[in-house]
């Protein structure tokens, strides 16, 4: 196991440039490492994003997330490991000890985060194991990371990775996710299926407006034969599995985050619903921003 003093974790720490010049993503080479495994690897990256990318991982590797912000309101970190991630553990540091976050086997694909609070830059440690026979061979480990702020769309971050409460948005909750959310899309349920393997729903929308995103989660297509005034916006949306997200008629306001790439469920009204909570909010001055209504 790793130990938990931070002290022995600086012992011979070894700063190292980037291979990928930009301080987003870091690819380098642990092959020193295996030569002396009291070295530790040492990265820092000044993004809100980005991944790294760890060829013959050795020993251990420290990655420090500084990012230039002007205010420190990111206060979550989060972390997917990449498809090959096998053979580490993953370590995040919190008031001068280590403590486990990811371990060797996990679903390679699960999302884990966690919060950064406090004075001290967060911190990512992968702890590589041995091959059988006592030896590093070519391999290749990483993660993708993001800084996140206190989003009240979002899903509830957690230790273990994306959470909710798998509960109905009261009307307070709607009015700030059509404000703060990554998307916000009004259309209809044409899918949703389920991955046990996962623990997450996908659900696929058939969207008719696209008031805003921050990526392009949702994209237009034009139907063959079609002008491009009958495009359609078409995207998918995950929600964890225990949420026992159905399919239903009608129209939607689909609203939430995102999180590598992928859009995750937050409040998901009916539209006639909305509509009804916006326009009682706008008459008695309390909503939280101003919603284009058609």
């Amino acid at each position: 196991m790793f130990p938990n003093a931070i002290a022995l974790v600086y012992f011979l720490a070894l700063h190292l440039r980037s291979c990928a010049a930009d301080l987003c993503n870091w690819t380098g080479s642990g092959f020193a490492a295996g030569v002396d495994s009291r070295i530790v690897l040492q990265v820092r990256l000044r993004c809100t994003e980005g991944s790294v990318r760890w060829v013959y991982p050795g020993q251990a590797l420290r990655v420090v997330l500084e990012p230039n912000l002007s205010s420190n309101l990111r206060t979550t970190v989060c972390i997917k490991p990449s498809p090959s991630f096998r053979g580490a553990s993953v370590f995040i540091e919190r008031a001068g000890e280590l403590e486990l976050l990811v371990t060797d086997g996990e679903r390679p694909q699960q999302v884990f985060c966690f919060r950064a609070d406090g004075p001290h830059r967060p911190a990512i440690y992968l702890q590589a194991n041995l091959q059988s026979d006592g030896h590093w061979r070519r391999r290749t480990m990483g993660f993708r990371y993001e800084l996140l702020g206190n989003r009240s769309a979002a899903p509830n971050l957690g230790h273990s990775g994306l959470q909710t409460s798998c509960r109905p948005c009261n009307d307070t909750e709607l009015l700030m996710a059509i404000c703060n959310s990554d998307f916000v899309v009004r259309g209809y349920i044409k899918n949703i299926s389920h991955s046990s393997e996962s623990q997450t729903s996908l659900v696929e929308v058939s969207a008719v407006r696209v008031y805003w995103q921050r990526s392009r989660v949702f994209e237009q297509q034009v139907a063959p034969g079609s002008s491009q005034s009958l495009s359609s916006w078409h995207g998918r949306i995950h929600a964890l599995l225990q949420c026992h997200v159905k399919p239903g008629d009608g129209e939607f306001l689909f609203t939430g985050a995102e999180h590598f790439g992928e859009a995750w469920l937050g409040c998901a009204p009916r539209y006639k619903d909305f509509l009804s909570v916006y326009q009682t909010a706008r008459a008695a001055h309390r909503n939280s921003c101003d919603f284009p209504l058609d």
